[in-house]
């Protein structure tokens, strides 16, 4: 490793040689300046690490060397070094990014910590990541093999979304090897327990099974709604628990997270039947059957997510929380973006507002079809990195914002997550057979057994049968399903997208989350 090079900046730099040399012995190379204007000269035209800068100095102040140095450099680290105790000069030195602060006289101890947490730090927590991911390894390995029931998964899951983001800060890629085969194996044992007990879970005397989009908002949401409170409900559309946990942050700025929860999105994990069952308070079957003309099948013309608010309203009334002052909000362009921003604080009257956001659904699709998309979003880590950017400057942050100082309940879900497909698997059907490459619906589908959980008949799953001899296969783990015909190109096209629609971790288990304002 090459040596860390230091600037040390101090007008009494004579006493301070013993420091310099202590520096020296443990690794750093350090270049001393009695002046600030010295050291800004030499910052132009030389690498350096960090800047250890005394703040009093007769002719040029610390602070003004301090501003001169980041216009110079906005990145480097600066350690003030002061004798002078008083807030203001605090105040202005940390608004000015300092990256740490140190008063007189200092102990060489001192100095070195603080250059071991500038400049080591991100090797240190690589290390740190490693070492504790090497003792969870078997932790988790032995979890997957101890039969886990459908909240243990939930947890597996967690954990390995908290090691996943752990792994960003390691730069070891035999561990992110490790990591992968992991959650690989996870993915495996997960797709093998929703087969054996998918049916009983969806099943009219189901006693018991996990809180599914159909019994969202009676378990999770409805609740939490209070009569003086306005609740607001946000979806936002196919956002998988690693990307909440992405956009987390940002929420933690303005409210308290009070529940971090999870839920399980039913099959297929595809807009038109999760979101629908969220809404509607029922499974796509008994949907069909209470709205025939409004429920539409995969092959159908028409909009498949155009009823949400009708379906509400029922699910409202079915509940006896009809009295609820309401309001549906649906955004799917910039346009209806800037109306939410204008329109929020008008929803304040109201007891409970959902609001709809389909940003993530418009990446991940875009995504598969745009060549620039594939760039940024070319995997996991990228495609968390895209959510947050998104968040951070769309109008849901916007219009959040600016009731934040309200008293207000947030509740954030999903309706189903994404995978990223790595494994093509051959399917033939008819005409009529539906599009999506994480699941199927037609009829005399033929398939490979064993890459899918296959309904031969889809009252079993919950699901309408549109046909006599209809039937639902689903993909599991990183699975897609494509045609024969074209085989090759795409495979090859559709290979390392997000797609959604089949039985993973990341499709099924989604986050349900309850804020509060400050």
């Amino acid at each position: 490793m090459s040596l860390a090079k230091i600037i040390w900046v101090d007008d009494e730099m004579e006493s301070l040689q013993s420091q310099k040399l202590f520096l020296e012995n443990k690794g750093y190379e350090v270049t001393t300046f009695s002046n600030g204007f010295d050291a800004i000269e030499y910052v132009k035209d030389n690498i350096t690490d960090v800047v250890l800068l005394d703040e009093s100095m007769p002719g040029i102040s610390g602070l003004e060397t301090l501003a001169k140095i980041k216009e110079i450099n906005q990145q480097l680290p600066i350690v003030m070094i002061t004798k002078n105790e008083t807030e203001t000069l605090m105040d202005e030195a940390i608004g000015s990014q300092i990256a740490d602060y140190l008063l007189k006289p200092v102990n060489p101890n001192q100095v070195l910590l603080s250059l071991k947490k500038i400049i080591d730090n991100k090797r240190l927590v690589a290390e740190k990541t490693t070492s504790s991911y090497q003792q969870q390894f078997s932790e988790l390995f032995m979890a997957l093999n101890d039969n886990p029931d459908y909240n243990k998964w939930m947890e597996i899951y967690k954990k390995l979304v908290y090691w996943e983001l752990e792994m960003e800060k390691s730069d070891s890629p035999e561990m992110q090897e490790v990591f992968a085969t992991q959650k690989q194996e996870a993915n495996k044992e997960f797709f093998k327990y929703v087969s054996k007990n998918y049916t009983k879970w969806v099943s009219p005397k189901a006693s018991d099974a996990p809180i599914m989009s159909h019994k969202l908002f009676q378990f999770k949401v409805l609740p939490h709604v209070e009569k003086d409170i306005p609740t607001f409900f946000i979806l936002i559309d196919n956002l998988r628990y690693d990307q909440w946990k992405a956009i987390q942050p940002i929420f933690a700025e303005s409210f308290r997270i009070l529940e971090e929860d999870t839920f399980y999105s039913i099959l297929p994990t595809a807009t038109q039947y999760s979101r629908n069952a969220i809404f509607s308070g029922l499974l796509p079957i008994d949907i069909e059957k209470k709205f025939p003309i409004e429920w539409k099948n995969d092959d159908e013309e028409g909009g498949k997510n155009l009823y949400e608010e009708v379906f509400f309203k029922q699910q409202l009334k079915q509940l006896k929380k009809d009295d609820l002052k309401t309001s549906y909000t649906k955004v799917l362009h910039y346009h209806d973006g800037q109306q939410l921003v204008n329109n929020i604080h008008n929803l304040l009257n109201n007891d409970l507002n959902i609001i709809v956001y389909n940003f993530v659904d418009m990446l991940s699709h875009a995504r598969t079809e745009m060549e620039v998309l594939k760039e940024l979003a070319g995997d996991e880590k990228s495609y968390r990195s895209v959510t947050k950017s998104w968040f951070e400057h769309s109008a849901l942050n916007q219009a959040l914002k600016k009731i934040a100082d309200k008293k207000i309940n947030l509740i954030l879900a999903t309706d189903h997550g994404t995978v990223r497909v790595k494994t093509p698997s051959k399917v033939l059907g008819d005409k009529q057979t539906s599009t999506n490459l994480r699941y199927k619906l037609g009829r005399s589908l033929q398939y490979e057994a064993k890459d899918v959980l296959a309904f031969r008949d889809p009252r079993d799953a919950g699901l309408p049968a549109p046909n006599v001899n209809s039937s639902f296969i689903f993909a599991k783990e990183d699975g897609y399903l494509c045609y024969p015909n074209n085989y090759n190109h795409f495979v090859n096209y559709y290979k390392n997208t997000f797609q959604h629609g089949g039985v993973s971790l990341e499709e099924m288990i989604i986050p349900v989350v309850k804020m509060t304002s400050k």
